[in-house]
């Protein structure tokens, strides 16, 4: 299975692709497993294309690709600078890659730490929005959160159900990545 070393506007970002049709591929982006679907024959620089990721659509433009380079890719109205290095020294960057590595929605994982039940921040950025409070039940995938980073807002999810046991952030303060949001048993 291929792997590559994805940064997407400074922040890394590892990516796993297997091809499963010539349209569609599975991903894994940081360990999160994502469906993929692009028309690989509609492809082409400097035209508009269409990425389905994990049933929500997206319309992608890039620009002419140069090797050696990170490459402006717009996704909707954003753009994001991206860079694509395989698992090796080598850079490899295609169409697929640089646009894969850009997901509107993440879903935060408890680290290996030494925390149980810990959801972590993905990136750095401000809490718009808590969306739940200590001693409710979330169900997995539940919206806890929304932090905005790079002018993007991104919904923090549950990673499992359970109860909501501690929250350590509020509407309006700034988190780092790595941050505990909050803790779930």
């Amino acid at each position: 299975m291929p792997e590559y070393e994805v940064i997407v506007d400074g922040k890394p970002r590892r990516i796993q692709l297997t091809q499963q049709t010539q349209n569609l591929f599975t991903a894994k982006i940081d360990d999160t497993p994502h469906k993929i679907e692009i028309r690989t024959d509609k492809i082409n620089p400097e035209e508009a294309f269409t990425i389905k990721i994990d049933d929500k659509s997206y319309k992608i433009q890039l620009p002419k690709i140069e090797q050696e380079k990170a490459i402006p890719v717009k996704v909707e109205e954003a753009i994001f600078k991206v860079e694509v290095k395989n698992s090796g020294t080598k850079r490899a960057t295609t169409s697929f890659e640089a646009a894969s590595a850009v997901s509107m929605t993440r879903t935060a994982t408890p680290r290996q730490a030494a925390v149980e039940g810990a959801v972590t921040a993905p990136m750095t950025g401000k809490i718009v929005k808590v969306k739940v409070k200590k001693g409710e039940h979330v169900n997995a995938k539940q919206i806890l959160c929304v932090i905005e980073a790079m002018k993007m807002e991104n919904e923090i999810t549950a990673p499992k159900a359970g109860t909501i046991q501690e929250i350590n952030v509020s509407d309006g303060s700034p988190v780092s990545e790595g941050e505990i949001l909050f803790i779930i048993s």
